[in-house]
Order: C-alpha cells, then sequence, then structure tokens
C-alpha cells in the first residue's frame, strides 16, 4: 500500500522553498562526494532496485545509477528533479526514474526496493516517524538503508539554530532537520524494522569560501531555507543585519585556514 499525503500546503511551502536560489551549486560545488560516500556504504552494485529519497539533483542517484542500479529518485520539487534529469544525462546515468513525491507519502508499493537512500535530503521532512515509516516500508525484508544527514552540534546543524530566531515557527509536531544527524534519534525512528545498524560520524572539508561572510552571501543567494529565512525580515533592517551577522561570524568560527568542515552522520542498517 502508499501512504496518504498529509498538509498540503506545508507541503506546498517546502516545494517553493527547496526551488528557490540554485541548490545545484550547492550539492555540485560543496559536497559533490557524499552521494558517492553513501552509495558506496550501500554497497549499491548491478542489478540493485534503488530509491533516493529526497534526491535533489542527483548527487546520490546518479552514481548509483552508474555503479549499475536502475534507480528511482524522488523528490518534491519537481525543479530540482529537472535539474537531475539534466545532470544525468550528461553523466551517462540513463537507468534512473524520476519521480515527483513526498517522503512522508510516498507513492511506491511496500518492499519494493532492495536499496533505500538519502543524502541529505529525508532529514528536511518535518514529521520524522511519518518519513521513517516510509522509509522502511518501500525497502524489502534483507534489503540496505543508508542515510546521510547533517549533525545537530556540527556546522549545518549550528547554521540551522542560527536561523531558527528569524524563521516563522514550524507546525506543530514538526521536528528540526538536523535531529536526523543525531543517532539515538535515528535509532528510535528505525526501531526495531532495522538489524545491523552502524553509525559513524564523518566531516566534509569546504575550501569554497575564504571569509564566513563569502558563505553567507553564498548561502543567501543559493540555499532555500536561508533564502526564507531573509525574506521573512525583508523590512525589518535590524533584523537582516542581525541575521547578517550571526551566519559571517558562524562561518568564521568555523574557518581554519580557508577550510571549513562540516560534520554528518553515516548511517547504514538492514531491514528485518
Amino acid at each position: 500500500m502508499t501512504a496518504t499525503p498529509v498538509q498540503p500546503e506545508l507541503k506546498a511551502r517546502h516545494r517553493v522553498m527547496w526551488g528557490l536560489g540554485n541548490y545545484a551549486r550547492v550539492a555540485d560545488e560543496l559536497i559533490p562526494e557524499l552521494g558517492q560516500v553513501l552509495v558506496e556504504a550501500c554497497e549499491i552494485g548491478p542489478g540493485d532496485r534503488v530509491h533516493d529519497i529526497a534526491a535533489g539533483t542527483g548527487n546520490a542517484a546518479i552514481p548509483a545509477a552508474l555503479a549499475g542500479a536502475d534507480v528511482t529518485a524522488s523528490d518534491l520539487t519537481p525543479e530540482l528533479l529537472e535539474l537531475g534529469q539534466s545532470r544525468a544525462a550528461e553523466a551517462g546515468a540513463d537507468s534512473i526514474t524520476w519521480r515527483v513525491a513526498d517522503a512522508e507519502a510516498l507513492p511506491f508499493g511496500d518492499a519494493a526496493f532492495d536499496v533505500v537512500m538519502s543524502c541529505v535530503g529525508i532529514m528536511f521532512a518535518p514529521f520524522h516517524e511519518k518519513a521513517a515509516a516510509e522509509l522502511v516500508r518501500v525497502v524489502r525484508p534483507g534489503g540496505r538503508i543508508g542515510l546521510v544527514s547533517w549533525t545537530p552540534e556540527g556546522f549545518i546543524g549550528q547554521m540551522f539554530a542560527a536561523m531558527k530566531p528569524f524563521m516563522p515557527p514550524p507546525p506543530e509536531g514538526a521536528q528540526p532537520p538536523p535531529r536526523w544527524g543525531d543517532e539515538t534519534h535515528v535509532r528510535g525512528l528505525l526501531g526495531e524494522s532495522v538489524t545491523s545498524v552502524r553509525a559513524e560520524k564523518r566531516l566534509v572539508a569546504i575550501d569554497s569560501f575564504e571569509t564566513g561572510a563569502e558563505f553567507r552571501d553564498f548561502f543567501k543567494a543559493c540555499y532555500g531555507p536561508t533564502i526564507v529565512a531573509y525574506r521573512g525580515i525583508a523590512e525589518d533592517a535590524a533584523r537582516t543585519a542581525e541575521l547578517d551577522a550571526a551566519l559571517a561570524d558562524l562561518g568564521d568560527r568555523y574557518l581554519a585556514d580557508g577550510v571549513m568542515k562540516w560534520e554528518y552522520l553515516l548511517l547504514t542498517a538492514v531491514r528485518s
């Protein structure tokens, strides 16, 4: 069976948010290697039926297809999937089916895939229990699950903490995205539906920014959640300046010799 969509207005806002700016630049210029890391951790190979949840522009879906898998890449935002299709065509990854879909209400049957993965994607579905239940539902018993998620205490988690006071309150019951980077939280979400859980915190080195202000301006231009934060306070010069300073300071604190290190949690498991 497939799940029933929930909160269409909220989903519409999220769809618009991730279509703002230029997320492809974030994925391609800052974290291109994370998709390959996830594909290798999931041991994806020829013949695997793979679902990449919240696939964005195909950061993980494309290397999975190049490894020989039959890939379904889904995302809430059609604009990201269109970019992903173009990138896949350029890379020669022709075994990918692109589907608009909500991570909390996937339009796929039970046990439809051998591998279900998400690279800094499913973590942004606001209702974690719903997303986790869907993730587990669509992978077959004995199939593999793989997740890359930003940690709460790492750079991106701290960026969201810095932006929180400037954003509208989340809907009741929603949970912060970086909680998917907390091993205890994810183990609780997956529960007894999985076995053989392995979790490891890793760092990705970012050498694209010389100053915190340069990082801030890149995210103001390219990253949907940051754009939304600024739009909400656009008429308040003092608040805008406060957020400007907070993000630039955060960037400066994480910069050392021209390199920022962003922490993520790599978690794999086997469906019970």
